[in-house]
């Protein structure tokens, strides 16, 4: 869920005092907030820093805070400026966070509001040190893949953490054929067989984490973490070739560690109609002209580190089935005739045109078809491969 619903769902939970009854959530009372989305980090980038404004829940698209000024500034001196992009605020130059050295985050909206955060460090550095994949079955009896993630600090001084992750998987159409049928108008209509494109059949799909995922390690004997950052059930399709995931770890100090916990809990489905509401939801950035101009989010200055790992299906199930596909592949035979009985022309002219049907053989005008992404990957995903894919 994008964070500025995320908040608003908040915001009108705020309102509500003690759900007990079914309730259709309508924005009947909205109040706009505005909702910062900023972390920089000790990578040496050009930062980004996202401005929304809270949406109402009828609302399709996410409302950008757009024409603002937007500034960071360090207690050397330095001043980096940042400027609109495409729904989002880049920095002109590039910039890493140094250690011990303190910066502040200013907004100047085009309608004259004006914020800022209060002054934040760089939270210590702590590498990942490994990613793992293990086969294991959860409590509620899931049986999947595991990915932990694994560090350790001698130190101490790295206890916070969150993370996210990209993964992108290789994905086979299993009713792939050498062969592909186009239509060839009339009259009479007639059906062609080309020849057809292998990227048609390997694919690969990318998704990005969208939940909090955090963890500490306050409560361990040492300072040395072992964490589950994705679980995958063995029953999705995504594991079924080749799979890859790319976590990044932020370490995080405390304050911005709670602000990410509580949003985490509060945007909770059995937490969001809690009649129990803190009021308003604050972080580390206020208004400096008008107390009621109200902001949400946090900025964060955190360092971070990746690491990417691969693993095949059949290293971790040998002799076992692939999950099932992205959908089911029901075998269809149609003829290719025009009549009143047993002639499905029509339908197949329709599927070969607008590609929802993906031919698979012919005998004596008989096609075996199916629906399209079980011939055809590239309905639903990339037929290009990543650049970093290793196979």
């Amino acid at each position: 869920m994008p964070l500025n619903k995320t908040i608003l769902l908040l915001l009108i939970c705020f309102i509500i005092n003690g759900c007990t009854e079914p309730y259709i959530l309508e924005t009947n009372t909205y109040e706009e907030a505005l909702v910062v989305e900023a972390t920089i980090t000790n990578e040496f980038k050009k930062q980004e820093i996202i401005l929304t404004k809270t949406a109402k829940l009828e609302d399709k698209e996410i409302k950008v805070e757009s024409g603002a000024e937007i500034y960071i500034t360090d207690n050397t001196g330095n001043h980096y400026d940042f400027e609109e992009d495409s729904g989002k605020y880049v920095s002109t130059t590039e910039f890493q966070a140094i250690p011990e050295r303190e910066y502040k985050l200013s907004i100047n909206t085009k309608d004259g509001r004006s914020f800022e955060s209060s002054i934040e460090k760089l939270a210590p550095i702590n590498p990942i040190q490994d990613l793992k994949a293990f086969v294991e079955t959860k409590e509620d009896s899931i049986r999947g893949v595991a990915i932990h993630v694994y560090n350790y600090d001698p130190t101490e001084n790295a206890k916070y953490y969150r993370y996210k992750f990209e993964e992108t998987y290789k994905i086979v159409a299993p009713f792939w054929t050498t062969q592909k049928a186009t239509v060839v108008p009339g009259p009479p209509t007639a059906i062609q067989l080309i020849r057809n494109t292998v990227d048609t059949r390997v694919c690969y799909g990318t998704k990005n984490s969208t939940d909090f995922i955090l963890t500490s390690t306050t409560e361990l004997n040492e300072n040395r973490l072992d964490f589950i950052v994705r679980f995958i059930s063995d029953q999705n399709y995504i594991l079924s070739h080749r799979y890859s995931i790319l976590v990044y770890q932020y370490v995080e100090n405390l304050a911005a560690y709670t602000y990410y916990k509580t949003l985490k809990k509060l945007s909770d489905s059995g937490t969001l109609l809690s009649p129990l509401q803190p009021g308003f939801f604050y972080g580390n950035i206020q208004s400096t002209t008008n107390p009621d101009n109200k902001v949400i989010g946090f900025f964060d200055v955190s360092s971070v580190t990746s690491k990417r790992m691969f693993f095949n299906y059949i290293d971790l199930f040998p002799n076992e089935s692939l999950p099932p596909y992205y959908t089911e592949c029901e075998e269809l035979k149609m003829k290719f005739c025009d009549g009143p009985v047993d002639c499905n022309a029509d339908e197949l002219i329709y599927g070969f045109t607008t590609n929802t049907l993906t031919y698979y053989r012919n005998l004596d005008n008989q096609y075996t078809v199916y629906k399209a992404p079980c011939g055809d990957c590239t309905t639903f995903a990339s037929g290009v491969k990543p650049p970093f894919w290793i196979d």
